[in-house]
């Protein structure tokens, strides 16, 4: 059989998530209109079996990282830290990009620097990443030099890299045929694949070809796991997705979920007794949850708690029923908001959010 891991690379916004999980078949990663949603690296594992004539079984763990932006604060710089380290562990990368976007990128690419700065080698971002040099830029400027951070960072890589055109469904085909030659040009891509990942369009030859390309291996993980991430972290991650859902702009970034307690119900019996006629069955059992959300400021502990704690309350109630299909049980949730100033500056509270950490 095949197996192997692939990084999905790209921008902020440009649909990695939403792409990791109409590939699985579940809701590994959660998914905001809201840049940087990601934070950690995230893992998604597809098993497919064997198609005469067309492909290999093949077991594909796909790597969601965080997306690729000039990091300001410790927390962005971790983040880019989780983008490096799933490409020294990759067999494939996919590039995924928004079709919706207009690119205004250098052409023909730029040459490795020979003065001996930092550019391609260091893959660090060029001069939006200079605290200095920020305000000089206008945000299409600073879009433009981000654009072209990551296609330099795909220059470097020296394993197979897919590009994914996202979003095809809302462009139109005389759009999308310039976009794709222009993008093409930025690199020799391995393949080139226009996909819509909300629709599905495109997946199924995405995984064809990623099967073609991977080596042949074992399973790393059991065939019917389809992530690695512990429940604890998933359920803190659906309650961080709805605070970005009901939040404005001030609190989404500055905000972090750490699950306190998390007790699970006794086992069912092994040989439950048979209904009787007429009686219901009996109840799901309850999970009980409690977890803290931390921000940064009083004002934002304000907003997240809302005018007679409306707002923590609609958090709760959404996070709660996608925390009970996760879990398969009724599930009892209790928030609480804690201000914890400057936490995205603090390497040991960032170091607790790690659910890897956590583990150990």
């Amino acid at each position: 059989m095949k197996s192997g891991f692939v990084s999905i690379l790209g921008r902020p916004n440009a649909g990695k998530s939403t792409l990791l999980n109409a590939l699985i078949g579940e809701k590994v990663a959660i998914v905001t209109p809201k840049a940087q949603t990601t934070r950690t690296r995230i893992h998604g594992i597809l098993e497919v079996a064997a198609s005469k004539g067309r492909h290999q079984a093949a077991q594909i763990v796909f790597v969601d990282t965080p997306g690729v932006h000039a990091p300001g604060t410790l927390l962005d710089k971790r983040m880019m830290q989780e983008v490096y380290d799933a490409l020294e562990t990759r067999d494939i990368v996919v590039l995924i990009v928004d079709a919706t976007r207009n690119y205004h990128l250098a052409s023909p690419p730029r040459p490795k620097p020979s003065d001996g700065t930092e550019d391609v080698d260091g893959l660090k971002p060029a001069a939006s990443s200079n605290k200095e040099n920020k305000s000089q830029f206008t945000k299409s400027q600073k879009e433009r030099e981000e654009d072209e951070f990551v296609f330099r960072l795909v220059r470097k890589l020296d394993c197979p890299v897919f590009l994914l055109i996202n979003k095809i469904d809302l462009v139109t085909s005389e759009k999308l045929a310039p976009l794709i030659a222009q993008l093409s040009a930025q690199h020799h891509f391995t393949e080139v694949i226009p996909i819509s990942a909300t629709k599905r369009k495109g997946l199924d030859i995405l995984v064809e070809r990623l099967i073609a390309h991977l080596p042949v291996g074992e399973r790393y993980f059991p065939k019917d796991q389809f992530t690695d991430q512990p429940e604890r972290f998933m359920v803190a991650e659906l309650i961080r997705e709805k605070i970005l859902l009901e939040t404005g702009e001030e609190v989404p970034y500055a905000s972090a979920v750490v699950v306190e307690k998390f007790e699970e119900p006794p086992p069912p019996p092994k040989n439950p007794r048979p209904l009787k006629a007429g009686q219901l069955p009996p109840k799901l059992p309850v999970t009980k949850i409690a977890a803290a959300i931390y921000c940064e400021r009083e004002g934002q502990k304000a907003i997240l708690i809302g005018k007679g704690g409306a707002k923590l309350k609609a958090i709760g109630t959404a996070a709660r029923k996608e925390i009970e299909s996760l879990l398969g049980t009724r599930v009892f949730l209790e928030l609480f908001v804690v201000v914890e100033e400057n936490w995205r500056e603090s390497r040991g509270f960032l170091q607790t959010l790690d659910w890897r950490n956590q583990l150990d």
